[in-house]
């Protein structure tokens, strides 16, 4: 089988710019590629190429609980980084290990999408 990978996630968001923000301010994903389309869509793209499609509308209420997506740091030192980071700015976060072979935690985005932060041994 070829190898194929994931390129982009979408999301009903609140408020695009808000949400663009928050992903250009704590994952790395860059504002000035932001592409409109004609449905409302706004996809935002960061520096490994993976697209962020971000629709207006109402995420779902309650959410399911599993649900999320997450990046994958290179060391745990690299998540203790990012989660103090994200912590400084004030974002909830609301799990979170620390453990020899795996070191994560969740917060959430400003419509509550769950996002991980995490590293594997």
């Amino acid at each position: 089988m070829t190898a194929m990978r994931l390129t982009h996630l979408g999301l009903p968001v609140r408020d695009q710019q808000r949400s663009i923000e928050f992903y250009h301010a704590h994952f790395g994903f860059d504002p000035a590629t932001a592409q409109r389309f004609d449905d409302g869509t706004v996809i935002v793209r960061n520096a490994d190429g993976f697209d962020l499609a971000l629709h207006p509308g109402e995420p779902p209420d309650p959410f399911p609980y599993f649900l999320h997506f997450g990046f994958a740091m290179p060391n745990p030192d690299a998540v203790r980084e990012k989660l103090a980071q994200i912590e400084a700015a004030g974002v909830s976060v609301v799990e979170r290990y620390d453990e020899p072979e795996h070191v994560s935690f969740k917060c959430l985005d400003p419509d509550g999408w769950r996002v991980e932060v995490y590293w594997d041994a």
